[in-house]
């Protein structure tokens, strides 16, 4: 196997966190439809979720679960417990953003985003 690819498959979770990231910030900037953007705000908060637990993980590391006589490595669970906070936050940002995106169509009979401001500034 070349350096490269070692190197890549080494850090294939950084890679892909990474994309995540690179994705969903694209699409919130790019997309003019509110649900698109809601959807790029949650690939983007997927691609921090995969990120922190990744930083989390430790090779060879156990559950830091201590028993007597034992030297073992322990992974630290503090970053997926929070994570585990912030996929709460998460669905709870989504569904009121959603409820928003409803209250916007209602009023405005569109989601996208130049035609609420046209209509706005009208």
């Amino acid at each position: 196997m070349s350096e490269a690819l070692a190197f890549l498959m080494a850090h294939a979770n950084t890679w892909a966190a990474t994309a995540l990231l690179c994705i969903g910030l694209w699409v919130v900037m790019v997309r003019g439809n509110l649900i698109k953007k809601v959807i790029g705000l949650n690939i983007f908060q997927t691609g921090v979720f995969l990120f922190y637990i990744s930083m989390g993980y430790i090779i060879g590391g156990t559950a830091p679960i201590v028993e007597e006589g034992a030297d073992a490595v322990y992974s630290n669970p503090l970053p997926h417990v929070l994570i585990l906070t912030a996929i709460v936050v998460s669905v709870a940002t989504t569904s009121l953003a959603l409820a928003l995106i409803v209250r916007i169509r209602e009023s405005y009979g569109t989601t996208e985003e130049d035609d609420v401001i046209a209509s706005d500034e009208a």
